[in-house]
């Protein structure tokens, strides 16, 4: 009997933890395996063990930006996909120099409308992971 092969894997990290609990349960409702965390250390760690297919970050965070988490995961996760998103303007600034250094995230508004994130997550993960609920 063929095994399965895992779900779709989402790390939401955001120091607010009702934003992070609340994207994660959206998320996992819709067919993922959504992980919340609301600490980027914890969430650069786990990635070590289970690693992610796409994270989703708040740009500023305390003690570790999500741009430095997305960073710092994709050193040793390449194909981990980055999405970020902040209520705060001053975020572009951050984007450009993910840019200028080669790595291309994308990013979303606070406050994002749950289907606005699906529809993102579907548009930046078109490559037809077979794991990607919209896939099936």
């Amino acid at each position: 009997m063929p095994q399965e092969r895992p779900r779709f894997c989402i790390f939401v990290v955001d120091d607010e933890s009702i934003i992070a609990l609340s994207l994660a349960t959206i998320l996992c409702r819709s067919g993922f395996d959504a992980k919340p965390f609301t600490e980027p250390l914890l969430a650069l760690k786990a990635a070590r063990s289970d690693v992610p297919d796409l994270l989703i970050s708040d740009v500023v965070m305390p003690i570790l930006s999500g741009y430095d988490l997305a960073v710092q995961i994709q050193e040793f996760c390449p194909n981990c996909k980055v999405l970020m998103f902040s209520g705060q303007a001053a975020t572009a600034d951050l984007l450009d120099k993910s840019r200028a250094n080669e790595h291309d995230f994308e990013l979303l508004l606070k406050p994002v409308h749950p289907q606005d994130l699906l529809n993102k997550i579907r548009d930046i993960t078109k490559n037809g992971d077979p794991r990607h609920p919209s896939q099936s």
